[in-house]
């Protein structure tokens, strides 16, 4: 799209922004070209070519305007063409000569300097250069002194974007919630502004990386106020492009048929084709996920039509390969499928675009691999990885090493399948905060792209190993797992988490704990591996042989039947099935070494069942060990809370909001608070109406506590959208969660022990749902989290809740030690609370000490 975006100071240079195909960290912001009025001919074909994608060939007119401009001295426009030049190269993936083009642009311009307009767009370009090469604060650094040039210029416009794109660097380094603050920021300067394109254009951009943090209701209502701007203006295409962005965001929260209708009206407004393609191909998508595969077929020579009027570039090249994608789930011949990416690879090197040439080779590459045409396959990945390794293209790399991983593995050489598994996996720690900034709409699946590298991986690692695995393949192993679950963490919280100082789980086992032992229980396709940490021991290893598909099965029933007040003799038999897979076999082990307490590093469906209500035929496991979960090898600072005192700052609501009519009253609660405060602990309570938001916010930053206790209800899901609590006045989201609590830590320096959530439950249906349990404490940045997987009686719960903090302050002992005697005591002590759906829902997260 094209609008005038900046008042130069000299009258012969305008501005044009344009949205491009830009690499993921910049999916959601446009990045502008400056183009010179008095331009010879070429340079306005230059931006032609680059607005439709086909860098290579703009690189190569702007190479020749630039000699054209040495040639007449004309060092200012040689300037613009060299920032031009540099945003290219940029496309390319040639950060050596985007560098030089822009270094050498800024060096011109120290001659210039009346020409601040243009100097802040080029340093624009120079931000985005250095944080697509991984320097985020240079590139923030950047940005603010853009923001400085435009504000003394009084170009409002251009403060906006630049703070944008100070957002963006931001999160980049793991900042989230300063990103969310500073597009706040941007959205209420924008508020006060006329009608402009321009202002339009900001607001989409601000939706769509609102949308990017999760922000999808604050995304919507950006995203809507840049429409109307756009519908007063009376500009098609930016409407287009608008409601396009309405439809991802409608997508994303599932709202399927919104989400169709906001495409329909892309394709039937949007004079480009390129947008209508989108529009099609998005539509095209949710239809084959729905199962209408009828109806998908009907958009099939529509969208094939739109593709044989656009000439090559990069956007039509990655829409193509998405029509073959599309194609292969609706039975499409291999042989079409195959001539429709051929010619996509031919039309990649006729406009000399290395990234879209591999990422069109690897595709076709994959179509062998569903083919079993091994040796052909692996002939193509080998030229597709090569030519993304070359475009520094880690994003498409990945894709190809684990492809290439897959192929040996199928050639039966398991030392080439491992080591391709291993750059895999490299590529992708390396890729951890992209794969995070990644639009949604354009993000991997996790389930399909990314989790399942990480499986095959450790599957290769064990099954290949003998049926004694070596410690350093037992370590690989757990290390793989635990990097499948921060990636799981971080695709589910939308930022890197769980960063900073930790202590390694073994040490404290070895050291500090050494009457614990650690299980990783890890579900592959064919068996069910476990590894052991016993204290004072190296890691050992057993093999349950049990398919994924039986595991899941079994724990899904185990899930189901433990709420089914008749079903205690069928929840017995298969807590007992899967005691007999984690526990028995390392059963006289675990005695030998007096260990009491065990921590598990859960995978999968595994995080679904409560453990402590395992069976051995005689007694639970709560009975014999203290149980707690970890979310991986390593642990934030852990130290005991039993030489403490207890601080609690307590939150309640009998009474649930009228807008949550499906959340029944908990009149337990005033018992539960009451119990608490005969411990002897310092106490501070919010009680129905004195619990909103803003009250526990204002409590945490002036309230002295290390125990924050919410006995209110909330919901885990799988959606941070899904996952919140309840206060008076509404729902906390779990992305509030550091926002609020985490503001304790700038004006309290005692650090939040213990988070507890007693009446809360996991979604149901949702059989990843714990992921929000996970998320929540990382979020509330809690060393450890207490909480229910599902609702209970809020009279046992008050129970439970005073035995765990009697045990935990007076007889002082770790917080697992805490949990397991007060189930134990529910579960001996009160004959109507004995079943384990009233005391094993509770599980300690983090620090168990």
């Amino acid at each position: 799209m094209k609008n005038k975006f900046f008042n130069f100071l000299l009258l012969v240079l305008i501005t044009i922004l344009i949205c491009v195909l830009v690499t993921p960290v910049f999916a959601n912001i446009p990045q502008k070209i400056i183009i010179n009025q008095d331009s010879q001919s070429n340079i306005v074909e230059s931006q032609k070519l680059y607005e439709s994608g086909r860098f290579a060939e703009a690189v190569q007119i702007l190479q020749q305007a630039i000699q054209e401009y040495q040639r007449q001295g004309d060092s200012f426009k040689q300037a613009v063409a060299l920032s031009n030049l540099s945003l290219a190269y940029q496309q390319l993936g040639d950060w050596q000569q985007a560098e030089l083009a822009i270094t050498t642009s800024l060096e011109l311009q120290k001659n210039h300097s009346q020409n601040l307009a243009v100097l802040a767009q080029t340093l624009d370009i120079q931000g985005r250069l250095q944080i697509l090469t991984g320097k985020p604060e240079l590139a923030l650094i950047t940005w603010k002194q853009t923001e400085d040039i435009y504000t003394q210029i009084g170009d409002n416009s251009g403060i906006a974007l630049a703070r944008l794109y100070q957002a963006q660097a931001l999160r980049y380094q793991g900042f989230n919630q300063q990103a969310i603050k500073q597009l706040e920021q941007v959205n209420q300067t924008l508020k006060s502004q006329d009608d402009s394109l321009a202002k339009a254009d900001v607001l989409l951009s601000l939706g769509d990386t609102l949308e990017n943090v999760g922000e999808l209701e604050k995304s919507r209502l950006a995203l809507e106020a840049s429409l109307a701007i756009y519908q007063r203006l009376k500009s098609p295409e930016n409407i287009a492009l608008t409601l396009l962005s309405l439809g991802n965001n409608a997508r994303i929260q599932q709202k399927n048929s919104q989400a169709i209708a906001f495409y329909e009206q892309v394709f039937n407004i949007s004079p480009s084709p390129l947008t209508k393609v989108k529009a099609r191909l998005n539509h095209l998508n949710l239809l084959i996920a729905e199962k209408q595969l009828a109806a998908a077929q009907v958009l099939i020579p529509e969208i094939q039509s739109l593709l044989s009027e656009m000439p090559p570039s990069r956007p039509s090249i990655y829409a193509r390969i998405n029509l073959a994608h599309s194609l292969g789930s609706l039975n499409t011949p291999t042989s079409e499928i195959a001539q429709l990416l051929a010619t996509v690879v031919q039309q990649a090197r006729s406009i000399e675009d290395i990234r879209a040439e591999a990422y069109a080779l690897g595709n076709l590459g994959s179509l062998y691999e569903k083919t079993r045409q091994i040796p052909e396959a692996i002939n193509l990945t080998q030229q597709a990885l090569i030519l993304a390794q070359t475009s520094n293209a880690p994003e498409i790399s990945y894709l190809w090493q684990w492809q290439m991983g897959r192929l040996l593995k199928a050639q039966g050489n398991f030392t080439g399948a491992i080591a391709a598994y291993d750059a895999t996996i490299e590529t992708l720690n390396s890729l951890r905060t992209d794969l995070v900034a990644l639009s949604q709409d354009i993000q991997f699946n996790f389930r399909d792209n990314v989790e399942p590298v990480y499986r095959e991986s450790v599957a290769l690692l064990l099954e290949n190993s003998g049926e004694k695995p070596d410690i350093p393949t037992l370590e690989k192993a757990r290390n793989r797992i635990e990097a499948l679950q921060l990636a799981e963490l971080d695709n589910f919280l939308r930022e890197a988490c769980l960063q900073g100082q930790k202590v390694i789980l073994d040490q404290i086992v070895d050291q500090e704990n050494p009457n614990t032992a650690i299980l990783y229980p890890i579900i592959l396709p064919e068996r069910l591996q476990v590894i052991v940490k016993i204290p004072q021991q190296p890691l050992r290893h057993f093999t349950v042989n049990k398919s994924q598909a039986a595991v899941e099965r079994t724990l899904a029933q185990l899930q189901e039947y433990i709420l089914e007040p008749d079903r205690t003799e069928e929840v017995q038999t298969l807590s007992q099935e899967v005691y007999n897979w984690l526990i028995q076999p390392i059963a006289s082990n675990l005695a030998t070494s007096q260990v009491n307490t065990l921590v598990f590093v859960l995978d999968g469906a595994f995080r679904n069942i409560p453990l402590a209500a395992l069976y051995d035929g005689e007694k639970y496991l709560v009975e014999k060990y203290a149980v707690a979960l970890s979310l991986g090898l390593q642990l934030s600072a852990p130290k005991s809370l039993a030489q403490k005192p207890v601080n609690v700052l307590a939150a309640g609501l009998v009474q649930p909001p009228p807008q949550f009519p499906t959340f029944p009253p908990l009149p337990g609660i005033k018992l539960e608070f009451d119990l608490i405060a005969q411990t002897g602990a310092s106490t501070k309570k919010l009680l129905d109406q004195d619990f909103t938001s803003t009250t526990l916010e204002k409590n945490v930053n002036t309230v002295p506590f290390n125990v924050l206790h919410l006995a209110t209800h909330g919901q885990f899901s799988s959606r941070p959208e899904n996952t919140f609590i309840l206060a008076s006045d509404g729902s906390i989201n779990v992305l509030q969660f550091d926002n609020l609590l985490r503001s304790q830590s700038e004006t309290n320096t005692q650090i939040l022990e213990l988070l507890v959530l007693s009446a809360c439950q996991t979604a149901t249906g949702d059989n990843r749902a714990t992921l929000g349990l996970a998320g929540a404490a990382v979020k509330a940045g809690a060393r450890s989290t207490l909480a229910s997987l599902w609702h209970i009686n809020d009279q046992s719960t008050a129970i439970l809740i005073g035995e765990f903090y009697s045990e935990l302050i007076n007889n002082k002992v770790t917080k697992a030690e805490a949990l397991r005697r007060a189930q134990v005591k529910l579960l001996t002590s009160y004959p109507n609370y004995s079943r384990p759906s009233y005391w094993a829902a509770y599980v300690l997260v983090g620090n168990w000490i």
